[in-house]
C-alpha cells in the first residue's frame, strides 16, 4: 500500500460509489424502489438474541487509525477482553495501537495489512469472537457481512449501511447466521441520554408525542485532510448525495425513548435540504483555485431537515448540518403530554413534577418571595416554577433520575473518557452482555432502521420532498418485541 496512490483511489471510490449507490439521487426523475420486505423471509429473527456466555471476549479490530484507536485504548481497560488482532492499511497506526496494548502489560496482537482486503485473512482466524469495524462508511456493510459469515459477531461504527439494499443485507445475514450485528451508536450511552431514557420509562413525560434529533457539528476543517483521516473520504459524500448524511447520533436515543422496533416503528419520512453553499465557500477561502477541493461539486444541502412519522402517529424531526458556523447540537428533544426535555443546553419543563421536586420548587419560590418582600416589594414579583419556564438546574433531576448504568459505571466512564465517557461505557456494556449471555442494547434492526434514514432522505429531497416509506426490517416483530430495559 505504500506505493498505492491513495489520492487517485479516493477519487475513483467517489466516482464508483456515486455511480453505484446514488444514481437515483442524481436524477430527480428516478427514485429508489424501497422494498417493504426482503426476498428472504424464512430466517429466524434475532430480536432479543442471546448467545452462550463468552468468559473472555477475544477481539479483532478493522481500522485503528482514529476512531478505532480509541476503541483499542478502551478495550485495554475492560475486564474479560483480549485483543487478538488488528488490521489497517497503514503500518504506523498498527504500530501505535500495538505499542499501547503492550504498554498496558497485555499480549501484543497480530497485525494484518498490505491491502484493503487483508481483513479477510484476519476473519479466517478461529480465535476471535467479535470484530470491531471502524473504517470509511462504504466498507461498513461489506465488512460486517463478511464478519458474520465468518462466524463472528460484528460491531460496526455509524452508519452501519448507506443504502436500503445494504440495510436488508445486514438484516438477512444476521438472521441467517444468528450473529449479532450492532451499530455502535455511542450517544445512546451518554449520561444525559440515559437519564432521559430513565425518565421516559418512569412516565415522567406522560404519553410521548414528538422528538427532535440532530447532528449539527461544524466539520469544514476536515476538508483539509486530503490523503488520510476522516476528511479524505468523508468530504466526497457531500458531492454524491443530497440528504441527511449522518442521522444516527441524535436519532438513536430518541428512537430508544419511543421504543422504535419494540412497540412502534418508523412508517415514512419526508425531507428537504437548504442550498449547498458552505463547503464551496470554505474551499474558495482555504484552498488555491486549482486545488482539488475547488474542483468538486458540493450538492449536499448545508442543512437537511427530515421528518419521520411512526406507526403510532408520533413525529420525529432529524437535522444534519456540518457545513455552517454554529454551535454543536444533537437537539435531544422529547415531548410528551406532561412536559418536555430539551438538550444543548439541557433544560426541562414538567406540568406535574414528582413530589420531591415539586417540594423543591415550592421552597425555591418561597425563598425568592421572601427576598422580594424584604426588598420592599421592589421589582417584579417572583413566580412559582411551572411548565411555562424551562428549568436549567438539572442537579435535582439527576439525583432523582440518573440511569442505574451511569450510577454504576459513570466514574469509570469519565476516567477512561471518549466523548465524556459514553464511548467507554458503550464498549463496557457490549462486553458485559457478551460475557453474561444477555441481549445487546442495540441490534441489527436498530442499525438498519436508523441508517436507512440517510438514503431515503436523499430520495425524498430529490422528489420534491414527497414522503418515502420506511421498510419494516423486523418483519412485524416490532408489534410484540419488548422495550429496552433499564439495566443496572
Amino acid at each position: 500500500m505504500s506505493k498505492f496512490n491513495r489520492r487517485n483511489f479516493i477519487k475513483s471510490v467517489a466516482a464508483v460509489t456515486a455511480a453505484s449507490i446514488s444514481t437515483s439521487h442524481a436524477n430527480p426523475d428516478t427514485f429508489t424502489q424501497v422494498p417493504k420486505t426482503s426476498p428472504i423471509t424464512k430466517n429466524k429473527t434475532v430480536m432479543g438474541l442471546t448467545i452462550a456466555k463468552i468468559p473472555m471476549v477475544r477481539i479483532g479490530l478493522i481500522g485503528v487509525g482514529e476512531r478505532g484507536y480509541g476503541h483499542v485504548k478502551h478495550c485495554c481497560h475492560i475486564e474479560g477482553v483480549e485483543i487478538k488482532a488488528i488490521c489497517d492499511i497503514h503500518q504506523d497506526v498498527l504500530d501505535k495501537s500495538s505499542q499501547y496494548i503492550v504498554e498496558q502489560g497485555l499480549p501484543q496482537p497480530d497485525q494484518y495489512t498490505g491491502s484493503e482486503f487483508s481483513y479477510k485473512d484476519m476473519l479466517n482466524r478461529q480465535d476471535i469472537d467479535i470484530v470491531i469495524i471502524s473504517t470509511p462508511w462504504r466498507w461498513h456493510t461489506p465488512m460486517s457481512v463478511d464478519t458474520m459469515e465468518s462466524g463472528k459477531h460484528a460491531f460496526v461504527e455509524v452508519p452501519a449501511a448507506t443504502t436500503v439494499e445494504e440495510c436488508w443485507q445486514l438484516v438477512d445475514t444476521a438472521e441467517r447466521t444468528q450473529k449479532n450485528c450492532m451499530m455502535m451508536e455511542n450517544v445512546c450511552y451518554g449520561r444525559d441520554e440515559l437519564m432521559v431514557l430513565n425518565m421516559v420509562r418512569k412516565g415522567l413525560f406522560g404519553e410521548l408525542l414528538h422528538g427532535e434529533a440532530a447532528y449539527i457539528h461544524e466539520l469544514r476543517w476536515q476538508m483539509k485532510e486530503i490523503d488520510r483521516k476522516t476528511g479524505s473520504w468523508r468530504t466526497h459524500w457531500h458531492t454524491m448525495t443530497n440528504g441527511n448524511l449522518y442521522p444516527t447520533h441524535g436519532l438513536g436515543p430518541v428512537s430508544q425513548y419511543m421504543n422504535i422496533n419494540r412497540g412502534d416503528r418508523f412508517d415514512y419520512l419526508t425531507s428537504t435540504s437548504s442550498p449547498a453553499l458552505g463547503r464551496q465557500a470554505y474551499a474558495i477561502k482555504e484552498f488555491p483555485a486549482d486545488h482539488e477541493r475547488n474542483q468538486l461539486n458540493y450538492i449536499a444541502g448545508d442543512m437537511n431537515t427530515t421528518v419521520i412519522k411512526t406507526k403510532l402517529g408520533r413525529s420525529i424531526m432529524v437535522q444534519h448540518d456540518t457545513s455552517t458556523p454554529r454551535p454543536y447540537s444533537r437537539h435531544n428533544y422529547i415531548q410528551g403530554t406532561n412536559g418536555a426535555f430539551s438538550g444543548f443546553p439541557n433544560r426541562i419543563a414538567i406540568e406535574n413534577p414528582p413530589r420531591e421536586i415539586s417540594q423543591q420548587y415550592e421552597n425555591e419560590y418561597q425563598q425568592k418571595l421572601q427576598k422580594w418582600q424584604q426588598m420592599g416589594e421592589k421589582g417584579k414579583k417572583p413566580r412559582a416554577t411551572s411548565f411555562h419556564q424551562w428549568d436549567h438546574n438539572l442537579g435535582k433531576w439527576q439525583a432523582e433520575f440518573d440511569h442505574p448504568l451511569w450510577i454504576k459505571m459513570g466514574e469509570s466512564a469519565k476516567q477512561n473518557g471518549g466523548h465524556g465517557g459514553m464511548d467507554f461505557l458503550m464498549l463496557w456494556r457490549m462486553i458485559y452482555c457478551l460475557r453474561n449471555g444477555e441481549a445487546l442494547d442495540q441490534d441489527v434492526y436498530d442499525a438498519a432502521a436508523w441508517s436507512v434514514i440517510a438514503p431515503l432522505s436523499a430520495d425524498s429531497v430529490n422528489d420534491r420532498s414527497n414522503s418515502k416509506d420506511i421498510p419494516d426490517f423486523t418483519r412485524g416483530i416490532w408489534k410484540s418485541a419488548k422495550p429496552l430495559n433499564i439495566v443496572s
